[in-house]
């Protein structure tokens, strides 16, 4: 491809592969892809219309939660239908302007849920540690201040790409072997000099989600060491018990990226579309599992989940006579 200049680099086009070496496969791929795409966004949409509607709901972890549903929704909807046009229409053109967009959100809302899942470790360590006052320091103003510091947090971190990406120029390939334009990938196809965008790369992944990482492995040594010292066995198991969906959606959560990182750290060979199959679910299983997890475990959910789905069903269980 010939060497294009400023002017001209904004117009460029280039077309996402998909998986690189499944190409004749995409469209079985796109079957899990798709039912995935609906499950999120039927089970998100419904956790948010639940929380919102629900006064009984409007306490501090619900409200994390439906920050947290409404994360995976934007999340689903950028890199999804983005992928499936792919595997059902061959449409991975995209041009610069967009991919710049869509890594922005993709990156954004990623770093935004990372920042909710460690506010969520500090709702369960108040929870345990702090019962009595749980809702006078979490209160709704509180958590409004909260959320607006982790999506500003996200948006002010990545927003510096834009421009980084902005002063490169183009002279490699068009050709992108993903199903979704990420910041590293599109700038080693510059023929500029990208280690500033390499740097600036590694200082937001270390003052975000590595930081948060740590966070809340702190919170969960303290909420352990606050746990142990209840005397009552019972009341251990059920402090326990209200933790056990935020570990299982941190696990989903960072599960795949830090086996994908750790691949790469050791040298270890892996083939480009499992790179490819790693990245997209870390976007794409979350946002299905994190609604069933929470829906399952959580009581008071289940309860609302059953009754908007199967009303009759519940008005006639709770009136029949035994």
């Amino acid at each position: 491809m010939t060497t294009l200049n400023h002017t001209g680099v904004s117009y460029m086009v280039f077309r996402l592969l998909g998986i690189p070496g499944l190409e004749d496969q995409h469209m079985w791929i796109s079957i899990p892809f798709f039912i995935s795409y609906v499950i999120a966004l039927l089970g998100n949409s419904l956790l948010i219309f639940i929380i919102l509607t629900k006064r009984s709901l409007h306490e501090p972890m619900y409200l994390f939660l439906c920050m947290l549903a409404g994360t995976d929704l934007v999340l689903s909807m950028c890199t999804v239908p983005q992928a499936l046009a792919i595997f059902w229409f061959h449409a991975g053109e995209i041009s610069l302007n967009g991919c710049i967009t869509q890594l922005f959100f993709i990156h954004s809302t990623f770093i935004s849920e990372s920042g909710i899942l460690l506010v969520m470790a500090f709702d369960r360590y108040i929870a345990i540690c702090y019962p009595l006052r749980y809702t006078t320091i979490l209160t709704h103003a509180l958590i409004g201040k909260i959320g607006a510091v982790i999506f500003l947090r996200s948006y002010c971190t990545v927003f510096p790409m834009i421009f980084l990406l902005k002063r490169l120029t183009f002279c490699r390939t068009n050709i992108l072997p993903h199903t979704v334009c990420e910041h590293t990938g599109l700038a080693k196809y510059s023929c500029s000099d990208i280690r500033i965008n390499i740097w600036y790369g590694i200082f937001v992944l270390i003052s975000t989600v590595i930081l948060d990482i740590v966070l809340i492995f702190v919170s969960y040594v303290l909420i352990l060491h606050a746990v142990f010292h209840i005397p009552s066995q019972d009341a251990r198991r059920k402090a326990l018990n209200t933790c056990g969906s935020h570990v299982c959606v941190i696990i989903l959560f960072y599960g795949p990226g830090i086996f994908s990182t750790l691949t790469h750290g050791l040298g270890w060979h892996i083939s480009p579309h499992i790179h490819v199959l790693l990245a997209n679910i870390c976007v794409l299983v979350p946002p299905v599992l994190n609604p069933i997890i929470y829906g399952i475990k959580t009581k008071q959910i289940w309860d609302q989940v059953t009754y908007v789905l199967f009303p009759k069903k519940i008005c006639r269980w709770k009136w029949e006579p035994e």
